[in-house]
């Protein structure tokens, strides 16, 4: 006997309403940033939950293109926090307005 699939779901879904309130409530940037790749991951492990459960490795492939998706988000979105905050000198999403003339 293992770990039953509902603890795997159980911690799947907390860890992604962690990542919903992190995203929700913070103000800096990179705060939301890591919430977003939190809720990343809490799919990632439901994905490898169900894999698991069906004895299959569809899952597991996901899982692969998400990592993949997810680490290009990570290069392209810290270069433009980066470039945000050079340019602004804060990361607080509450005081940016870009889209401002």
């Amino acid at each position: 006997m293992g770990v039953p699939l509902s603890a795997y779901l159980i911690l799947s879904a907390y860890l992604f309403v962690l990542g919903v309130i992190g995203v929700a409530t913070r103000r800096n940037a990179l705060i939301i940033f890591m919430s977003i790749e939190l809720m990343l991951n809490a799919v990632n492990l439901t994905f490898v939950a169900f894999s698991r459960f069906l004895n299959s490795m569809d899952g597991q492939i996901f899982v692969f293109f998400v990592m993949a998706v997810a680490t290009a988000e990570v290069a392209v979105g810290l270069a433009i926090i980066l470039a945000i905050y050079r340019n602004r000198e804060t990361v607080d999403v509450a005081e940016l307005n870009l889209l401002k003339w």
